[in-house]
């Protein structure tokens, strides 16, 4: 029987990374993987071809406003199935450059059903064939699906997951996307870009309900204007496809209590991810799971010694590639014997690639003052930055809430051009213990839109310049 120092069941971007640092420190490692390509959710159905139609999505939109640039463009068409194909030459080419750095890191592959067989030891599933391998670490990073509604089935064509709606054949006229997170609004900002008429019905009282208030209220704001319908406090109460199976109905309760229907040709189920954890072999284990989520310890370490999970299952963190990739990192410092900082979400930052992009780091304004801190924020638009008058993209503003005595900054939340990007300075500000002074003394470049941060920064004491 082969023995390993480390066994990964799941190769998304927690469990590839994890992997590849586990040979760079010299750990014999296996990763099992179920599916016949690496890379899980996040590169083959999440955040990489969601990205690569964003960013199709902003080509047009310039292309649209191409006389405002000093373009004259006649009939510019949008070729979905050469997007489609891009989409997948992206994603395929990612695919095999993990497969080149796992041979070069000395990282094994198999692929087959993993599970815990018992203390130190992993099954291999595939096609009624089990192989069995020793293991002095087991990492579980099995990922998740997504969730649906009760009594929605999803059938591929009509109503659709993440996963259906990216091999759509062509683009529909109208959709009904359930559920304003991330998921809910990237989509959304994609199709009503290429034209379809989108609608958007979320049962709490705004999008994206985990940035900060008035952040929702922007991207609201924003979504309005371009033309997208948009019902929170929204409970839905069924979809029913049509008689021919080509569209459907979705029935809902507004915020007054009144019963609506909308009807679309396709509706997106974007209500959240459940965690793959079944016919794992947890039950060999003393692992704590609660509602398929695995309990964990700050550096992934569960209660079954050896065994670590890391990603979208572990219980309390988000669920996001680059949180999975840290954890990753972490627990496999923590079986090399490497000291390690433990996985801090106050320090994670949260992306949404809609556009207006958001990007954030840290406590919202509402959570801080929950938390009894005294409280001092300030806000600078991108009105009032030079780059994103050149860029035409004057929307939204960057928001710091910062400790009103000691200027501690606590979080930072950013609507609007390349609001993903400029998110990495307050993301280390922060992961620093970094003041309102250390960033006030900052020097940022200009032209930029990352310049914007600086006159954030300073707009907690009213010293901005630009604005």
């Amino acid at each position: 029987m082969a023995k390993y120092d480390l066994v990964i069941i799941g190769s998304g971007p927690g469990g590839y990374v994890a992997a590849i640092r586990a040979g760079q420190w010299g750990l014999k490692t296996l990763v099992v993987e179920k599916d016949p390509y690496l890379g899980g959710t996040c590169l083959h159905i999440g955040c990489i071809p969601t990205k690569v139609f964003l960013h199709h999505a902003d080509i047009y939109d310039y292309f649209k406003r191409a006389e405002e640039f000093g373009f004259e463009v006649k009939d510019v068409k949008v070729n979905w199935p050469q997007m489609l194909e891009r989409k997948n030459r992206i994603v395929k080419k990612h695919s095999l450059g993990i497969a080149a750095l796992f041979k070069k890191n000395k990282v094994e592959q198999m692929q087959g059903w993993g599970r815990i067989a018992g203390p130190g030891r992993v099954s291999i599933e595939k096609d009624g064939k089990t192989a069995e391998v020793e293991a002095t670490n087991i990492m579980l990073a099995t990922g998740s699906d997504a969730r649906t509604l009760p009594g929605v089935e999803i059938d591929g064509t009509v109503t659709l997951t993440n996963r259906e709606i990216l091999q759509l054949p062509e683009i529909p006229k109208s959709l009904v996307v359930v559920g304003a997170g991330a998921v809910g609004v990237e989509f959304a900002s994609i199709f009503r870009t290429f034209g379809t008429e989108v609608t958007i019905v979320e049962m709490l009282p705004r999008v994206t309900p985990l940035e900060d208030e008035e952040i929702s209220a922007e991207l609201e704001k924003s979504f309005k204007k371009k033309g997208i319908r948009i019902e929170t406090g929204a409970k839905v109460d069924g979809v029913k496809k049509d008689a021919g199976g080509t569209s459907a109905t979705v029935a809902f309760t507004d915020k007054t209590g009144k019963a609506q229907t909308i009807a679309a040709e396709k509706v997106l189920i974007a209500v959240g991810r459940r965690p793959l954890t079944e016919n794992c072999g947890l039950e060999k284990t003393k692992v704590k799971t609660e509602r398929g989520f695995v309990h964990t310890n700050a550096f992934m370490e569960t209660d079954e010694p050896h065994v670590y999970a890391i990603g979208d299952i572990v219980a309390g963190l988000p669920q996001l590639a680059h949180a999975a990739s840290m954890e990753g990192i972490i627990a496999v410092g923590r079986m090399a014997g490497k000291e390690m900082q433990p996985f801090d979400r106050k320090r994670c930052p949260n992306c949404t690639y809609c556009e207006p992009q958001i990007g954030s780091i840290g406590m919202t304004e509402k959570q801080a003052r929950e938390a009894g801190i005294e409280v001092k924020t300030g806000k600078f638009p991108f009105l009032g930055n030079s780059k994103a008058t050149i860029l035409g993209m004057h929307e939204g503003f960057i928001k710091v809430v910062a400790d009103a005595k000691y200027g501690e900054i606590l979080g930072v939340h950013a609507i609007g051009p390349l609001g993903t990007e400029i998110i990495a300075e307050p993301v280390a500000a922060i992961g620093l213990e970094g003041t309102l002074d250390d960033m006030a003394a900052t020097i940022h470049a200009h032209p930029t839109v990352w310049e914007a941060m600086g006159d954030a920064f300073n707009s907690v004491r009213g010293l901005t310049i630009n604005f």
